[in-house]
């Protein structure tokens, strides 16, 4: 549900990261503005529960070209992991245009990948959302971590309906644009389509 700002000639799109709790999103997120908005002196902002994990989001806009004359600036949020902040991730995905899907790929981290997935799949389907249809990426992260599941088994049980899949190590922005750069092309194709 991109937003048109006809004044400024920019199409605003959303981009969600998503996926268990401390399996890397906000530090994709940190990663992607430490390299681009963090050295000309802009600001993430984040909210945090007295626990100091990321409550709601991280906000970042990007620009990334042109459709049709306008502007696209991406603005990019996390969702908090834990699934006690249900209602949270329910509200952050309002309005979004694309997700990326960041799996721990931990050995030990499965169920909370599987939990996260069926949530997002939940979630998108209450805001009327069809998930086949979504433009999403799945980043497979933490790869330098010694109990990580393989590669092409990672895949079997996470892959949903033929979307990418990016090998990351966000803390060293392995993968990271990488990422980013694939949902955006999606985004792109979907506003260009209509």
């Amino acid at each position: 549900m991109s937003f048109i700002n006809f004044a400024a000639r920019e199409i605003n799109c959303k981009i969600v990261y998503y996926g268990a709790g401390l399996g890397g999103k906000t530090t994709n997120l940190q990663w992607i503005f430490d390299q681009t908005l963090g050295k000309t002196g802009g600001k993430m902002i984040s909210l945090a529960t007295e626990t100091d994990r990321t409550l709601f989001f991280d906000f970042l806009p990007l620009d990334l070209g042109t459709v049709r004359g306008f502007k696209t600036r991406f603005h990019l949020y996390t969702v908090p992991g834990q699934v006690f902040y249900d209602a949270s991730r329910k509200l952050i995905l309002r309005g979004v245009d694309g997700v990326i899907f960041v799996a721990d790929s931990q050995e030990e981290r499965m169920d909370a990948n599987y939990e996260a997935i069926e949530n997002l799949q939940e979630n998108l389907k209450e805001h009327g959302y069809d998930f086949t249809k979504v433009p999403y990426v799945l980043q497979l992260n933490k790869r330098d971590l010694p109990t990580i599941l393989p590669v092409p088994d990672l895949t079997k049980a996470l892959q949903k309906k033929g979307e990418p899949v990016i090998e990351a190590v966000a803390f060293k922005g392995v993968g990271v644009f990488e990422t980013l750069k694939d949902v955006a092309r999606m985004v792109l194709a979907e506003l260009k389509k209509g």
